[in-house]
């Protein structure tokens, strides 16, 4: 690989671990917020609880990160994630969480430059490793929004994840003295 294309994958590695370092806190901090009784809590039959989100995205990260991209063996049973109604302690949901992400970091980490170009079969697909850890980062990032929602929808305030940089002052514009 030319130096220009390395330069890349480690960049991009490292935002896809930066990326599941931002989100993941942002899921513990509202599993915190949360009863145990309202992490389960499912605003109608066709939606998924807090819990359920969470376990879905272990699923997702250890079947295509770990096991997927890391060569851990696949013993992911996906229906299972959406079925459960707990209670799943939040203790152990936010502990398996934290332990996959940070095995997903690990995996991503110490992946081959190389190797994000090549094929590899996931759940049924083909992909490629750079979109195969493009995909799991956006799925993180679309789940980690939903369970922020229900947070929100349960507390009635905004949890203050998404401030924008303070504004600073105006430059007063130079006036030239004659």
């Amino acid at each position: 690989m030319k130096t220009n294309e390395l330069m890349l994958a480690e960049a991009f590695r490292k935002e896809a671990v930066l990326g599941f370092e931002k989100y993941l806190p942002r899921i513990v901090d509202c599993l915190q917020l949360l009863s145990e009784e309202e992490i389960w809590w499912r605003p109608n039959e066709a939606s998924n609880s807090a819990g359920n989100l969470v376990l879905h995205l272990c699923g997702n990260v250890r079947q295509w990160i770990i096991s997927g991209l890391g060569g851990a063996p696949d013993s992911r049973e996906r229906d299972k994630e959406f079925a459960e109604r707990g209670p799943i302690s939040r203790r152990l949901l936010i502990g398996r969480l934290k332990k996959t992400v940070e095995e997903a970091c690990q995996t991503i980490s110490q992946f081959p430059a190389e190797a994000l170009s090549r094929e590899f079969d996931i759940q049924g697909y083909r992909a490629s490793g750079l979109v195969a850890i493009a995909h799991v980062y956006e799925h993180f990032g679309y789940h980690t929004g939903q369970i922020i929602y229900v947070a929100k929808l349960k507390r009635g305030k905004d949890l203050g994840f998404t401030r924008l940089p303070a504004a600073k002052p105006a430059r007063r514009a130079a006036t030239k003295r004659p």
